[in-house]
Parts: structure tokens; sequence; C-alpha cells
């Protein structure tokens, strides 16, 4: 085999790094390795393309597939009720049982956003997908805490979220360079769970993250019947849900369920992947794609709730599951009342999705599964879900989708401040290792420092000047602002963890904030910064 290791072994990697699934990894690499870099490729020309007409729009040659009368397969037993799902990374073995155990229909096990993909990381993931498939994951704290699945209620089903085309897995060399993040995390768990779960009553489930194309879709396709023949397993076998985290792929709903048809389980509305990727796409469109301070943009916002209701019915006229995002807000339970304002905010939010027609929504913390299942509860009563509820009266346009300029709300200094403050945190906690963290009481991922670090990169070039104070956002006040952000971080950290991981993370969020150029994806590299 043309495979190696570049590291040292992990604890449980001799039971999933077999030569076996190696060389699993190694075909998956090489059958696929040039259609994803095409795919990249098309990215950055179709983004170049919409930079110079200042457009997007729903695609001419893909005419007959909307209004075209098909449905995608339909979901098998496991998933079809869906109306809360709890999201986390694998890694802890305790964050996975606690997700296992929370009374959630799903627990999505984020390889992705949540996971920093440290190597212990990575591998300590798929040990514990393994336990969790055959019911034998377990954990024992230093103090002597014992964790196990519970036998009083079911599990929730897993569904595994990979890392997106655009990641690279440093730590695997096939034929000279590093292996495809996404068919590193997809292949090792397709390869030793698929069987297993099928076996048992379940299945081989997916989130598919970042895709900004039908034909990024019809890839993961072609990845998913090759899988499926290799292992011996039925075609059909995997069911894929598709995050809607792009711009350019709310214009490609229909397309990416119908590539996806015979393995689709639904879409997902990725909120805060998708105004990060408004704000990349059209970083250079003006004041008119200038979004007011992060905390303001609602999804009331009318953009938004173009996007959201699009999904809605795309998904229903498919026969596909509408799933609804994250709300970031977290019960602290040391703090009676921002327990009860976080309850408050999230049931307000899954109630609005549960009235638009939402089969289900996300929650980022155990203590907040009972408040969605409870607002799904009341819309769908004995139902698994609402599918059947079509939304004719809702038209979307292009124009709707890309009326940035509706969203209520000012760029402030305080903004700027929470946005500096905020990307360098969370990268400083990804750079020791983890990929999610409570921030100011605000479930935190990849995609906060994401939108955060692209505002401030927007408002430097288009010379916005604060509502608050009056100020020009310029690379000199950025700079200033950052370096007092940066302090109030070290005061609060301490020596020790600012020189490890704060300061290396204030000095790569001040090239790619100040930088001419702008860098698509900030876990590119702060990924050379971790082993």
């Amino acid at each position: 085999m043309s495979i190696e290791l570049t590291t040292t072994p992990v604890t449980g990697a001799e039971t999933i790094l077999t030569p076996e699934a190696l060389q699993f990894l190694e075909l998956l690499h090489q059958k696929f390795r040039g259609t994803r870099d095409e795919r990249l490729a098309a990215r950055k020309a179709r983004r170049e393309e919409v930079a110079q007409t200042g457009r997007l729009d729903f695609l001419p040659e893909t005419a007959e597939v909307r209004s075209g009368n098909w449905t995608v397969a339909a979901a098998p037993p496991q998933l079809q009720d869906r109306r809360v799902e709890m999201t986390g990374p694998a890694s802890p073995a305790k964050m996975a049982i606690n997700a296992l155990n929370s009374g959630a229909k799903v627990w999505l096990a984020d390889l992705e956003d949540a996971s920093a993909p440290t190597w212990h990381n990575v591998v300590d993931s798929q040990v514990n997908l393994y336990g969790a498939a055959r019911g034998t994951l377990s954990f024992t704290s230093p103090e002597g805490k014992e964790y196990a699945l519970r036998t009083d209620a079911p599990l929730a089903v897993v569904v595994a979220r990979p890392r997106g085309w655009h990641l690279p897995e440093k730590n695997i060399i096939i034929d000279g360079e590093p292996a495809i993040g996404a068919l590193v995390d997809f292949g090792l768990h397709f390869f030793h769970n698929a069987k297993h779960l099928l076996e048992n009553g379940s299945g081989p489930y997916y989130y598919l993250p970042k895709l900004e194309s039908h034909l990024e879709a019809r890839l993961w396709n072609d990845v998913f019947v090759f899988a499926q023949d290799y292992v011996g397993v039925p075609q059909g076998s995997v069911r894929a849900t598709v995050l809607i985290e792009t711009i350019p792929a709310a214009f490609e709903m229909d397309e990416i369920l119908y590539e996806l048809r015979d393995h689709a389980s639904g879409l997902n509305a990725g909120r805060w992947d998708y105004l990060f990727s408004i704000i990349k796409y059209f970083r250079d469109g003006g004041e008119s794609f200038i979004l007011p301070d992060r905390a303001s943009v609602a999804m009331t916002a009318p953009f938004m709730r173009a996007y959201t209701e699009l999904l809605v019915k795309t998904c229903h006229r498919r026969g596909a599951f509408a799933m609804g995002g994250m709300a970031a807000f977290i019960p602290n339970r040391r703090e009676p009342d921002i327990t009860a304002q976080a309850i408050e905010k999230v049931r307000a939010d899954k109630t609005r999705e549960a009235n638009d027609g939402f089969d289900g929504s996300w929650v980022a913390h155990p203590d907040l599964v009972p408040v969605c299942l409870e607002v799904f509860d009341a819309v769908l009563g004995d139902r698994p879900n609402q599918i059947d509820r079509q939304r004719p009266e809702v038209e979307v346009t292009a124009a709707q989708l890309l009326d940035v300029e509706s969203a209520d709300g000012d760029v402030t200094e305080v903004g700027l401040r929470a946005n500096l403050y905020v990307a360098v945190a969370y990268v400083a906690v990804w750079l020791s290792g983890n990929g999610a963290v409570a921030i100011h009481n605000l479930m935190e991922d990849a995609a906060t420092a994401e939108i955060s670090r692209s505002q401030v990169w927007q408002q430097i070039r288009n010379k916005v000047v604060l509502a608050d104070t009056g100020n020009t956002v310029t690379p000199e006040l950025v700079n200033s602002i950052l370096a007092e952000e940066t302090e109030r971080l070290h005061a609060e950290v301490g020596d020790e963890a600012f020189e490890k991981f704060y300061e290396p993370a204030s000095r790569l969020i001040a090239d790619i904030c100040v930088s001419e150029d702008y860098t698509d994806f900030l876990t590119l590299p702060a990924y050379e910064l971790v082993s």
C-alpha cells in the first residue's frame, strides 16, 4: 500500500487503523481525489464569476430537475422521527455517552466544526463511534465516576458528520500527499460500522457539510455507491442529510437532493455557516452586503426567512426532512437566571421552526432536549414528522435570498470587539484540542469564528463607519482593539494558556483579518498549528 501514518499511535488506534481499513481509505482517495480537486477548483471559478457579475441565481441548466415530479427514497424507521437532535463532538467519550443518553432522537456526532482535528480527536472519535455502534461505549473519569450507555430508554440514533471536502488529514499520507479529511472520517466510520449497524436495525447515516453545488453532492453519491459495493451492504443503505450552509447551495437545494435521491434523508438549515458563506461570497459586493453586528442578525431577517422557507418547501415537496438549525444559547447550571433566559430564547427559536414546518431541530446541550421536544410535540402530536405539510404559498426569488440589506441593526465597535474576542478565544480553544466551547453562554464552534473574522475583514475593505463611535474600521483600529481584547483574554486565562494557545491565536486572527487577500477557511492555516 502507498499509505503511511506520520504520527504516534493513539489509544484504540489498533481497532480503527487496521490494514484493511487503511486499504479502504487508500482506494477512496485514489478513486475520488481527482474529482474532489475539480470540485474545489470549480468553487473558486464560480466565486470569481460572482465577484465580477455581482449576481447569483438558480441554474438554468437544471430547470428540469427543479420542475420535475420526483422524490427521495423513503426514510428508514430509525430516521422517521427526528424532532430533536443533539449535536456535539464524538470525543471525549464522556460527551459521546451524554449525547447518546440525552433523550434526543438523533445525535449528530460531529467530526467537523465542533471537533478540533488533532490526531487524538480524529482517532478517538472513531473509537467512540465504534463502541456506540456496538453498545459497548463506557468511560471512567480520573475521579472514578463511571459513564455508561443507558438501558432504560432508547439511545439517540447516530448521524456522523465528516469534515468538508476542503480539509486535509495531514497525519495520513497517500501517494505522497495528505489524505482527504472527509474520506478519512467517512471511510473509517463506514468500513467498521456499516454492516454492524444494519444487522442491528440501524444504518450508516451521515450529515454532509459545506457543499457548494449539486456536483459536490454527486461526488458524495458516487462515494456512497462505491463504499456500499466494497463493504458488501445493499445500495441505499446510506442516508445523508445535507447542510445547506453555503449561499450557492441555497440555489441548488432541489438539485442536491436529486443527486443523492437514493441516499438522501433531508436538508438542514446550517444558519451560522450560511452567514459566513454570504460574507465570503459577496465580500467585495459593496455596502449592500455588509451585515450588521453578528448578534443582531436574527432568523426573522427577510433574507434568512427566504432561505428557511425555501428549504422547508423544497424538502417536503421531495419527501425529505427539513431540519432546523442550532440555537446557540446554552444553560448554566450555576446561574439560574441565565439558564431561564437561555431556555426561553431556545423555546422561541424552536417554536418558530416547528410552526414553519421543520420536522425537527438541533440543540447543543442535554438540558435543552426537553425544551425542543416539548415544542415539537405540541406541533407534531402523534405524527413522527410533518413532511406531508406542503408550502405551495412559498415563492422565493434570487433577489430575496440575497437581500442582505433588509437585515436590521448597525455595525458597532461593541460588535467589532465581540468578533475579535470570540475569534481569538475560539481559535485558542481549538488549538488546544476542543472544537466546541461555551463563550459568554453561547455554544460556539468553527462557524462562529469564521463569521467573526470575515465580518472584520469585510468591514476593513469597505471602510465601514461604526454607528456607536463614528470611527472608520481600518487595519490600525482593528489591530488596536485586537490587542486590547487579547490582553483581556490574557487576564482571564493566565500566562501558561495564553502563551501556548491564545497568543498564536491572536497572531493568526490579526494576519487573516488585515491581509489584502481573503482566507477561504480559517481552519486551514489554523490546522498547521495543531498536531
